[in-house]
């Protein structure tokens, strides 16, 4: 994970991911491109995935159980599947499907607590994306050898302080509010500060056997997770209350 986080500088701030256009779509299987999943809300019983794909492409989430979720983008890309609300956490793998080609996605879709805990998309070497309300820190990846925390603020805002480490850095934005920055390693409690508003990130957790690994830890949620490749990283996701 450092070394893509290194790529882009230690002031670097996460974009909003690219949706993919018809032009991929027209010219074949060599150009298609995974799903950009937006936005996950709650529907009666139901969670309703939204997102952007290749026009008119076929949209699958799969869970490690086999389940799969479908549904056909329409002329302009834009998709609305919808997950029965898992019994306790659930994490989905997105794919497009263009005639014979399959283009699987290296994220992963999130979905704690039943749906009533936080909703993120996780992404191996990267910044995880809260598509929940979360707090002005939404999470902290880590690989062990390095850490990267993000966020979210007002959009149009200029610039934020982010401490962590001992050390602070400035960061800006992107057009969304959206914000990642690298940080120091840091084994144990480290205080993570966002402005003004202040976190204790409860330091590396041990590594599971599992695939996927949730429990509570400090004020929020620490995931353990295997990033296609067979890498390992952890994921701690603040809670809002109290933030």
């Amino acid at each position: 994970m450092a070394a893509a986080v290194l790529a882009g500088g230690a002031m670097a701030c996460s974009p909003t991911p690219p949706r993919p256009d018809k032009a991929a779509a027209e010219t074949g299987g060599d150009w298609a491109q995974p799903p950009v999943i937006q936005r996950v809300q709650r529907n009666g019983s139901a969670l309703v995935v939204s997102g952007a794909a290749q026009p008119e492409a076929r949209v699958v989430l799969r869970g490690d159980d086999g389940a799969a979720f479908a549904a056909t983008a329409d002329s302009q890309g834009r998709f609305e599947l919808r997950v029965p609300a898992p019994a306790q956490h659930l994490l989905l793998r997105p794919e497009t499907q263009v005639g014979q080609d399959t283009a699987p996605s290296p994220d992963r879709l999130l979905i704690l607590a039943a749906g009533q805990g936080p909703i993120a998309v996780l992404r191996p070497g990267g910044a995880t994306r809260r598509l929940d309300a979360a707090p002005a820190l939404g999470a902290i990846d880590s690989d062990g050898r390095m850490r990267v925390a993000s966020g979210r603020t007002a959009p149009g805002a200029t610039q934020i302080q982010v401490r962590g480490g001992g050390e602070t850095v400035p960061v800006t934005p992107d057009a969304e509010g959206r914000w990642s920055v690298m940080l120091a390693p840091h084994a144990g409690p480290d205080s993570i500060q966002v402005g003004d508003r202040e976190f204790v990130w409860p330091g590396e957790p041990a590594s599971p056997s599992q695939n996927l690994s949730v429990e509570r830890s400090g004020a929020g949620w620490m995931i353990r997770w295997t990033a296609p490749g067979g890498g390992r990283q952890s994921t701690w996701l603040p809670d809002l209350a109290g933030a």
